[in-house]
C-alpha cells in the first residue's frame, strides 16, 4: 500500500493492522470524530464518510465488481467499480484512487468528482446498516483489471442494457442504485449520449 500521511497512521511497525477507523460526519459532511468500522455499521448506524467510484472503458461500459465471498459486509453481491471509506484525515479523492488500485489493480486514467449523496441502507443479510455521506467519482480505465481475490470475486464491463439484465437476475449491493442514480449526470457527461447512461 502506498504510504501517505493518512495511511502511515493506519499501519503498525510490527506489520499488524490497527483497528480501522471511519470519519463520522454530520448531515453536511462536516467531520465530528471517528468510530471503529464495524461499530459504525451496527444498527442504527453512525453517519460516516464514504466514497463510490464508477469507471468506464473506451466503449462507455461500466466496470462492475462482485464482492469477494469472504467479506463480512455484503459478500458475493455485485456493485459499482469500487467503494469504501477514507481514513480519518484522508481526502476522499485520494482514498478513491488508493482503494481502486488496491482492490482492482488498476489506476484510473481519469477520475473526477461527481457530487455527494447521503443514504441509510440496512443490509438484511448481515444486519449491518450503511449510514453514509458518500463522495461520488467517475472516470476512465484503460488497463485490464487485476483484482485482489480477497476483495473481488469477479469483474464485468456492462452496457446500460446489460446492467438492467444483470440487475434483474443477480444480487446487487443495497446502495448500488442509490449511488448510480446520484452519479448519472456526471456519468452522462463523461460517456456521452451514445453510451446510453
Amino acid at each position: 500500500m502506498p504510504i501517505t500521511p493518512a495511511t502511515a497512521t493506519h499501519s503498525s511497525s510490527n506489520g499488524t493492522a490497527d483497528a480501522i477507523l471511519l470519519e463520522l460526519v454530520d448531515e453536511n459532511g462536516v467531520t465530528l470524530g471517528t468510530a471503529e468500522k464495524l461499530s459504525a455499521h451496527q444498527p442504527p448506524g453512525q453517519l460516516h464518510r464514504a466514497f463510490s467510484v464508477f469507471l468506464f472503458d473506451e466503449r462507455g461500459r461500466l466496470l462492475l465488481q462482485q464482492r469477494a465471498l469472504g467479506k463480512y459486509h455484503s459478500p458475493g453481491v455485485w456493485s459499482n467499480t469500487c467503494c469504501g471509506h477514507p481514513y480519518p484525515g484522508e481526502a476522499p479523492f485520494a482514498a478513491a484512487a488508493r482503494r481502486t488500485y488496491e482492490e482492482l489493480g488498476v489506476s484510473p486514467s481519469l477520475l473526477a468528482e461527481a457530487g455527494t449523496v447521503r443514504y441509510n441502507h440496512p443490509d438484511p443479510a448481515s444486519g449491518l446498516v450503511e449510514q453514509e455521506y458518500n463522495h461520488l467519482f467517475v472516470g476512465l480505465v484503460q488497463a485490464a483489471p487485476r483484482p485482489d481475490p480477497e476483495e473481488v470475486a469477479e469483474t464485468a464491463f456492462v452496457s446500460p442494457a446489460e446492467l438492467t439484465e444483470r440487475h434483474g437476475k443477480d444480487t446487487f449491493s443495497a446502495w448500488f442504485m442509490t449511488v448510480l442514480d446520484a452519479a448519472r449526470p456526471a456519468v452522462r457527461e463523461l460517456t456521452g449520449p451514445s453510451a446510453g447512461w
